[in-house]
């Protein structure tokens, strides 16, 4: 029996060698002729090669799985291998692949969808335009605001406002717009006219004495910042309601009515990038719900085809909606894949799927059952500085002192390690920094989100003790 058994663990051992030398193939190929987002040689030369995946899991080229805690990268809310989205995608493909979207041309799929978000989203907002992605609906917009404020005789209001740790895409403007400055540094010089805020960070902004409240205080930001440049010369506003990459920061309650106060005040457009927060994922259709505030614009991306093809887009106000319209100029901006039809076709599927699923409410509950567990595991340790979140957007803060929210040096690479760990016990997610993510697909059953937590809590105590 001793022999047999020896016997059958020398086999399965040369079956893991196999499979092990068959990513590191398949990565010495990759090397040859792929540059990667976020290039770096010596990251990707021990990175994974997906070769598949269902529903919360991805499983790599030496058949080990994966709990996908990023839903790739915050968009497949469905998961893998969704029928409805498969199918809807093979009927349009068979129908008709590709047909051109700009003006005197248009699909029933990309008009069936606009038909579908207005249903869904800010009262205020019924006519969309659509992207590839995220970083285009950025461009887009800030073009739209520049093009509508010259349709309104202010032709000086182009500057954007943003916020610091905002994330908003690396298309060159939308590069100027993000927050986060390791983006910036390779390409500069900037663009002029953009401008960033403290954002409103609960864990880490500090009001100045007096204030009535953090969050008015972080928005009063905003206030200072448009005066300071001119309320004639600033076009927008944008701002995540949950800013996604930058640490899933949570605003205060009082902190976005304050912003559309301000706004209001200034004339200056509020521009809600939904691309991770909408669609459900943070227990409400789109995010401002949570503070009852409508945006002027929004732009989306992710979710909208959980991934199954690339989709964006921006939906702007009625208001603005009417003053190109009857101005009878033409909107010099276009895309050669804006409403492709195939796309369009997989965004009406995944939106009947959101709703038969009732995704926001998933999330919530889900969410709400996640942070209290990651909480209950990872509260009372030293080293966690805050854990927090909304819906299923979640990060664990870590902290050299607790007491005095103290960081880690950056050469600890504690946030790196964590990761790390967290690879070795079979979850897959991203850091900025020493903030870790955790946003699975929104369908993950309890079980695997118990095991999310047991992950977390084991990789934080091979860490840090």
């Amino acid at each position: 029996e001793n022999n047999r058994y020896r016997g059958k663990a020398a086999h399965i051992k040369g079956i893991k060698s196999m499979s092990n030398n068959a990513e590191v193939a398949f990565l010495e190929r990759d090397a040859e002729h792929l540059i990667h987002p976020l290039h770096s040689k010596a990251v990707h030369a021990t990175g994974k090669v997906w070769v598949g995946g269902k529903g919360a899991y991805l499983v790599d080229a030496n058949g080990e799985k994966f709990i996908d805690g990023l839903s790739g990268l915050w968009n497949n809310t469905a998961g893998n291998g969704r029928s409805e989205l498969v199918e809807a995608g093979s009927k349009q493909l068979a129908e008709m692949a590709y047909a051109s979207g700009y003006s005197g041309s248009s699909n029933p799929r990309a008009i069936e969808l606009g038909e579908k978000i207005a249903n869904i989203t800010y009262p205020n907002i019924n006519q969309f335009f659509f992207t590839s992605g995220g970083g285009e609906a950025t461009d887009s917009n800030i073009k739209m605001a520049r093009y509508y404020w010259k349709l309104k005789g202010k032709p000086e209001k182009t500057k954007v406002i943003s916020r610091i740790l905002g994330y908003h895409g690396v298309t060159l403007a939308a590069m100027c717009a993000t927050g986060i400055s390791m983006y910036w540094p390779m390409f500069e010089p900037r663009i002029p006219g953009f401008i960033h805020i403290p954002g409103p960070y609960p864990y880490f902004y500090e009001a100045p004495d007096g204030a009535e409240s953090q969050g008015i205080a972080a928005a009063n930001e905003l206030e200072k910042a448009i005066l300071a440049e001119g309320a004639d010369t600033v076009a927008m506003f944008i701002a995540e309601p949950v800013q996604g990459a930058g640490g899933v920061i949570v605003p205060q309650d009082d902190y976005f009515p304050r912003i559309r106060e301000i706004c209001d005040k200034y004339d200056v457009l509020l521009v809600s990038d939904e691309v991770i927060t909408g669609f459900g994922r943070t227990g409400k259709m789109f995010g401002l719900e949570h503070w009852g505030v409508k945006p002027d614009m929004m732009q989306f991306a992710k979710a909208i085809t959980s991934g199954y093809f690339p989709l964006g887009g921006i939906g702007v106000s009625d208001e603005i909606a009417n003053t190109m319209n009857e101005s009878g100029k033409p909107w010099m901006h276009a895309y050669t894949y804006s409403a492709n039809p195939t796309g369009c076709a997989i965004a009406c599927a995944m939106l009947d799927l959101i709703e038969k699923e009732d995704f926001p409410a998933q999330a919530a509950q889900k969410g709400a059952q996640l942070l209290a567990n990651l909480k209950d595991a990872l509260g009372d340790h030293p080293n966690v500085g805050e854990v927090r979140g909304l819906g299923m957007m979640c990060a664990v803060e870590f902290v050299k002192d607790r007491a005095t929210k103290e960081v880690f040096d950056t050469a600890d690479g504690i946030g790196a390690k964590v990761n790390a760990q967290t690879m070795e016990r079979g979850m897959f997610s991203r850091v900025r920094g020493d903030a870790y993510y955790i946003a699975p697909p929104i369908v993950t059953n309890d079980a695997t989100l118990d095991r999310i937590v047991e992950i977390m809590a084991e990789s934080t105590k091979a860490v840090l003790g």
